[in-house]
């Protein structure tokens, strides 16, 4: 399987298509063979002996034995673990609804807060953005959100936004921008220093030193979701060069 996987690296794959695990029918007494175990990533899922494509879009790899589907998509569809942004719609008793970009709002209590008690409620209003972790993402149940991690901390988790500039890119760019080593990110924060947060749902919200460089930053990130990187440096030099 590893070896066909990778022959379509780099190839566009469309939802159906699946690899089924070679065996040569040799089995060695003297040695212990141990198959390599292929991750999957997004775009990828395992079926008993087969690996089968559930998005389409390009195939690719990572060292030693990754692999996912790089696509443009825009609907997100919440992971237990992931965090995101989103923004507080409506207040019922002691739960938030939040809004997510989901096919339905995610729940989140007042207790899900870091120091909050009975007591001591967070100050949390309709309209406002909160950054939090999906703890129950089951599509038979309502999603749950929190705001802190395992040890009870905020974790830079929370409400957050203000002054800031919220927007929409595709899920593809947002694994670009969280991925270990991002040349987008460091080239980003190269050309204008701001504040970032990047939610798995799609979502950015950013602030720089002023409203202009904001919407410039902003702008810049939503051109790059269909360039490939000899395009985004020719844009980024631009920019650099008297755009501002």
């Amino acid at each position: 399987m590893d070896s066909a996987l990778r022959e379509r690296v780099g190839q566009v794959l469309l939802p159906g298509d699946e690899f089924c695990c070679d065996t040569d029918g040799i089995i060695s007494l003297s040695e212990t063979v141990r198959p390599e175990k292929v991750l999957c990533g997004p775009g990828l899922r395992r079926s008993g002996d087969r690996l089968l494509v559930c998005k389409s879009g390009v195939l690719r790899h990572k060292e030693p034995n990754v692999f996912w589907i790089d696509s443009q998509q825009w609907r997100y569809v919440p992971v237990k673990g992931e965090t995101v942004i989103g923004v507080v719609a409506a207040k019922s008793g002691d739960v938030f609804k939040v809004d997510f970009g989901g096919s339905e709002q995610a729940s989140l209590t007042y207790l899900s807060f870091e120091g909050a008690t009975k007591r001591n409620r967070p100050n949390v209003q309709v309209g406002d953005l909160v950054f939090a972790q999906f703890i129950v993402a089951n599509k038979d149940m309502e999603p749950e959100l929190t705001c802190m991690d395992s040890s009870g901390r905020a974790n830079g988790m929370g409400v957050f936004g203000g002054g800031g500039l919220l927007f929409r890119v595709s899920l593809g760019l947002v694994r670009r921008l969280l991925s270990p080593g991002s040349e987008l990110r460091s080239d980003l924060e190269k050309l204008l220093p701001c504040e970032l947060v990047v939610g798995m749902n799609g979502r950015v919200w950013t602030r720089a030193a002023d409203v202009q460089k904001t919407l410039v930053l902003a702008n810049l990130l939503q051109s790059c979701d269909t360039m490939s990187c000899s395009q985004r440096r020719q844009l980024f030099s631009r920019v650099r060069q008297g755009a501002l």
